[in-house]
């Protein structure tokens, strides 16, 4: 168990890092980067070297966690308990499948529904690695068999983990970023059934506001799955990077800033509009103000949008239809609702819920939108593997469009 703790530790470390680089590089204008690192203006201007710190520190650490869950699971026959072996078993490939699931969308081209994917993913490691003579040196995986090997884990874990498991990942978690996976896919049947099950059975709901959503010292009734940070430990660098210093942050004006053209996407009634404050003359979102708050991974407002859009593209009304859904959404923050529905209506109410949560690359990408004029497919935004990977593992390939 302390092993995968260590593992959850180091995923913990991760977000926020994830989240802002991937922002960053859907970024169009409603971001302005602030700050002074060059790692990030690169991501900000597209424009990524294979030398960028901010990726390593990504590539190395999400290795690591992988690497404690996979000694969890080569060990498990040392737990005789069996309903702590499952847990034990469950939570190691949840937190897995976490990792390769962000990694794949980061450092591989996108999933192409109804293609081979044939195309360079990462290497899937599945054995832990406790002395250097076990290191071994493996190739890329092709993005399809990572994507099955998420999926299995998450199938797994979401048969193996109970239905509650305090603040760690409980059988809905698994569920929950399933939907998201399938989403990625173009699997929106498989999306639709994997959501409407959290919402239907996981006892999560909407929090009143968006206050509420955010910014707990405990988890919250939105948070299906969120990682843990107090002030002994855990790290939180959605603050760091999107915090004022007078929360946390690095500068008073913000690290990242939400710019005028952003603001365009709200009604005059939209209370999400106003959930920002002032950085000494610049706009800061207001979602991650708290330093020591538990950062969401995954909420429950996702699992409405994403039944709401697999529920319209399949034609069906699975829990509710897709307009009921949205407007249901959209009264949590006063919106006003709309009638007569349509496809783009509700992925602009995906931008507005999900703003600045790390999720616009990804949607980009899946519906094929270019990027401040970029192909969504194009390799200038596949971040490269980093240089220090490919100098010591011969069997690595890098990304095309950087040098190895």
């Amino acid at each position: 168990d302390k092993t995968l703790i260590g593992g959850y530790a180091v995923a913990e470390s991760l977000q926020g890092e994830y989240q802002t680089m991937t922002e960053l590089l859907a970024n169009e204008g409603d971001l302005a980067y602030r700050g002074l690192f060059p790692e990030l203006f690169e991501l900000d201007r597209k424009i990524v070297t294979a030398g960028n710190s901010f990726i390593r520190f990504l590539w190395f650490r999400s290795y690591a966690s992988i690497n404690l869950c996979n000694i969890v699971l080569d060990n498990l026959e040392l737990e005789e308990d069996g309903d702590i072996r499952a847990r034990l078993e469950g939570e190691a490939k949840f937190l897995r499948a976490l990792q390769y699931f962000e990694m794949v969308r980061f450092f591989a081209l996108p999933f192409e529904a109804n293609q081979a994917n044939s195309q360079l993913g990462l290497p899937l490691v599945l054995k832990g690695v406790t002395d250097l003579s076990e290191v071994t040196y493996p190739g890329r995986n092709n993005v399809d068999e990572v994507y099955s090997q998420v999926i299995a884990d998450l199938q797994d874990a979401y048969a193996m983990l109970p239905e509650n498991n305090g603040n760690r990942a409980d059988k809905y978690a698994a569920q929950a970023v399933l939907a998201r996976v399938h989403l990625q896919q173009g699997n929106f049947q498989a999306a639709r059934d994997a959501a409407h099950d959290v919402l239907l059975n996981s006892g999560h709901s909407l929090a009143p506001d968006l206050i509420s959503a955010f910014n707990n010292e405990s988890d919250g009734i939105e948070d299906i799955f969120a990682m843990q940070v107090t002030t002994q430990s855990g790290r939180n660098d959605f603050n760091v990077f999107w915090a004022t210093t007078e929360f946390g942050g690095r500068y008073q004006t913000g690290e990242i800033t939400i710019e005028p053209p952003f603001f365009e996407i709200f009604d005059t009634a939209d209370n999400r509009a106003e959930f920002f404050y002032e950085g000494n003359g610049t706009a800061v979102t207001s979602k991650w103000q708290a330093q020591f708050a538990n950062v969401p991974y995954i909420r429950i407002a996702e699992m409405h949008l994403i039944r709401a859009e697999c529920n319209f593209r399949e034609g069906t009304g699975l829990g509710l239809t897709p307009q009921d859904e949205i407007n249901a959404l959209r009264l949590r923050s006063n919106a006003d609702p709309i009638i007569g529905i349509t496809l783009e209506d509700i992925l602009n109410e995906r931008y507005r819920e999900l703003a600045f949560e790390g999720q616009r690359l990804h949607d980009a990408r899946r519906l094929k939108e270019d990027i401040a004029g970029i192909a969504y497919d194009a390799d200038q935004l596949v971040m490269p593997i980093p240089q220090d990977e490919i100098d010591v593992n011969p069997n690595l390939e890098q990304n095309p469009g950087y040098i190895n």
